[in-house]
């Protein structure tokens, strides 16, 4: 969109940053699992199904991450109206500790409804499939733990994903609200750093981009003279 600019970044990633794991592939997971830096793991119906997992593996899944010792573990809604969604977040929220199973659902008009519900009840919500500032508004105003665009995919359909998600920062910002922006669909590194630039307070990214974020060739071509370096001195 033309009045959508990119402002100078800001500042880099707060105390507070949220970094999540984006798979239900428990093999991929294992090998990144458990860390300190990973705050939890995201999933969606189309994750699952790419694992092999149905509907019916959740509670094993969740178990399995949480036994891992991240904090907190997304799972999300597969139904479309409100009242359906709300049955199934009660049946997810019984899978673990308050606060642990945070449930997606759709930024969508139903989903926005039962989200607030849910809010008010205190159940962590985020609303997924973010594309618009004003969404990312709404989930502020509506309580919600998260807000989840996509960058990937907005560049995939030609959007300035960037811009877009710098506007749903700022629209979040002003609010004051504790909501974060949770960016997922991160294809690199350099889009990682971008989108932390930017102020985002929470990313999610799948597991092999997580092994290029932490395991840098240089450090470890530096532990290896320091080691080499102790064992002659012994």
């Amino acid at each position: 969109m033309a009045d959508l600019q990119h402002p100078a970044p800001r500042h880099d990633a707060r105390p507070d940053f949220h970094l999540c794991l984006d798979s239900a592939d428990l093999d991929a997971l294992r090998t990144c699992l458990p860390h300190p830096l990973v705050h939890g793991v995201t999933t969606n119906p189309t994750l699952l199904r790419r694992a092999g997992l149905r509907q019916a593996d959740l509670p094993r899944l969740v178990e399995t991450l949480l036994g891992w010792r991240v904090r907190q573990v997304q799972v999300q809604v597969s139904c479309a109206q409100t009242d359906e969604m709300l049955r199934e977040a009660d049946g997810l929220i019984a899978l673990a500790d308050p606060g642990q199973l945070v449930v997606k659902i759709p930024a969508t008009r139903e989903g926005l409804a039962a989200g607030a519900e849910l809010a008010r009840r205190g159940v962590p919500v985020t609303f997924t499939a973010v594309w618009a500032p004003e969404q990312a508004l709404f989930a502020a105003m509506l309580g919600a733990a998260y807000a989840a665009p996509y960058l990937g995919r907005m560049q995939d359909a030609g959007l300035d994903g960037l811009a877009q998600i710098a506007q749903m920062q700022a629209r979040l910002e002003g609010s004051a609200a504790p909501t974060r922006l949770l960016v997922a669909s991160l294809r690199s590194r350099q889009a990682c750093l971008d989108v932390i630039a930017l102020g985002a307070r929470a990313i999610t990214l799948p597991p092999a981009l997580f092994a290029e974020l932490i395991d840098h060739e240089p450090t470890r071509a530096a532990e290896r003279v320091f080691l080499a370096d102790a064992r002659a001195d012994a």
